[in-house]
């Protein structure tokens, strides 16, 4: 097949097509990860994005389903300097090429993903159209849909993957956790159950009477796609339920935390996307290396007035990676702690909501 990548700015990369006979439109975004593709691509959070590799190789040992972080591809369409279509590695059950082509996602192959890495770095990311087809792409008509294509930061991506009623996960568990779901990963899920946590999976527009009514120990919002200041109904309801029992975010659960007690957050350049970012604790000095997938961040002059302590910070670029306080009972991070692939540094982070939901039971 034949494959176009069209940017806002006008670039033009041509290339291979392959996975879906597709049309897809979406943010350009670019993740460092050498490994955790299948991970990646099923993470609710790249929902209205094309994600593009910068590790060269992508697909060279295959696709278990046992790897997928949601019930498939979310991602809009993908970006590789070369795929392997003929994988090695015991696990395997399909190529990544099949993988695509099952939920319908189209790929383009053959791209320079170093030069194009480069450009969004320099120029922040960009609305893009990514089309694969048999026959032939009229370009002209791809440059005028981009022009009206929307802005990322003016959807409400959440509705498209978080769940749309109240699921029950575990029944045997010592605590009952409610989790706002904005698209969580199925690994978050996996860490609290196993940690012997019972989870109720509602809505994001759950209203915080119903919450409170479920008689949770926690309640921990989700990661997610998109801006966070879309979610006005999520945060007032967050906000309804601060102070009243212990209260976790993770990612955009993090950013809806910091919202609802007044803070403000911002558009990362090019955001944090991929398995090597470092964290530093400003309590105990140490450095962990995080898993990220964000495209805004909380504005550290915003929280003066919250009742929010800074208690981690990103050592590329000093942004806001955990937040807390005491008095309110809230503990949130940045970073993804379920850390699946790897690495797994932050991972303790869930034994802290298994502590401090304990230690605040009513």
């Amino acid at each position: 097949m034949k494959a176009v990548l069209l940017l806002e700015d006008g670039t033009v990369i041509k290339g291979r097509g392959w996975g879906a006979e597709k049309k897809v439109k979406g943010e350009l975004v670019f993740t460092t990860g050498m490994t955790g593709y299948v991970e990646s691509l099923t993470d609710p959070s790249y929902c209205g994005q094309i994600l593009m590799f910068t590790y060269p190789l992508i697909g060279n040992y295959g696709v278990n389903e046992e790897d997928y972080e949601s019930d498939g591809i979310k991602a809009e369409g993908v970006v590789v300097k070369e795929f392997c279509d003929k994988p090695s590695n015991w696990r395997s059950r399909m190529d990544i090429d099949t993988f695509l082509k099952r939920f319908g996602i189209p790929g383009i192959s053959g791209v320079d993903t170093r030069a194009l890495t480069k450009k969004i770095r320099k120029k922040g990311t960009m609305k893009a159209i990514l089309q694969t087809s048999k026959r032939g792409i009229d370009l002209a008509k791809l440059k005028r849909e981009i022009k009206k294509q929307k802005d990322i930061s003016q959807l409400d991506l959440v509705e498209r993957v978080g769940t749309k009623k109240i699921r029950k996960i575990g029944k045997n568990g010592q605590l009952k956790m409610v989790l706002i779901d904005c698209g969580v990963k199925k690994s978050i899920v996996r860490n609290l159950i196993s940690r012997k946590i019972d989870v109720v999976l509602v809505p994001y527009k759950t209203r915080a009477e119903k919450i409170l009514s479920l008689k949770p120990d926690g309640v921990l919002v989700s990661n997610g796609p998109g801006n966070p200041s879309q979610l006005k109904e999520t945060i007032a309801q967050v906000r309804d339920l601060v102070g009243k029992l212990p209260l976790f975010g993770i990612c955009l659960g993090h950013q809806i935390i910091a919202l609802a007690l007044g803070g403000r957050t911002f558009k990362l350049k090019f955001g944090h996307r991929g398995i090597n970012q470092p964290v530093k604790d400003l309590k105990t000095k140490r450095v962990f290396i995080s898993v990220q997938n964000h495209g805004y961040a909380v504005l550290e002059s915003s929280i003066k007035k919250t009742g929010l302590k800074i208690t981690q910070i990103n050592l590329n670029d000093k942004t806001i990676e955990g937040l807390e306080s005491k008095k309110l009972k809230i503990k949130t991070v940045q970073y993804h702690p379920e850390g699946h692939p790897g690495p797994h540094d932050t991972n303790f982070f869930f034994d802290r909501i298994l502590i401090y939901a304990q230690e605040n039971r009513h």
